[in-house]
């Protein structure tokens, strides 16, 4: 497979905890914070977003393996970002450090590991077609 893939290229992420991204909303908890599966979700799309225009027509990735701390509280109304960077690549393998923050300064770090998928044959086997 033939990609610009270079360790090093990174994203960032960014959004507005509203209430739909708090743990009372996930339901991971019972207060008005910023959830963990929500963060999460963010650091995926930065991965994600990362190194998709690097993929030949047709490709994507997939998460498979994710580890992160989440270190701190972030109330509605706070900025969040988070950073994906490449670290590193073994064939379709991709390996990523994940930090996130918000206005007040860190609130998350971890590794995510993505696969690179044939999006058309990826989608055939979940539907048990190939």
């Amino acid at each position: 497979m033939s990609t610009s893939l270079q360790v090093g290229i990174s994203h960032i992420s960014e959004l507005t905890v509203e209430k739909g991204h708090t743990a009372s909303s996930y339901g991971s908890g019972l207060l008005e914070v910023y959830a963990t599966p929500s963060m999460i979700a963010l650091m995926e799309n930065a991965a994600m977003m990362a190194v998709q225009h690097c993929l030949p027509a047709g490709h994507g990735t997939v998460g498979i393996e994710i580890s992160v701390k989440h270190i701190k509280a972030t109330p509605i109304g706070e900025r969040v970002k988070s950073e994906a960077i490449l670290t590193a690549i073994d064939e379709r393998k991709l390996t990523f450090s994940l930090k996130a923050w918000d206005e007040q300064g860190e609130i998350g770090h971890g590794t995510h590991i993505r696969f690179i998928i044939d999006n058309e044959r990826f989608m055939k086997k979940v539907k048990g077609l190939g």
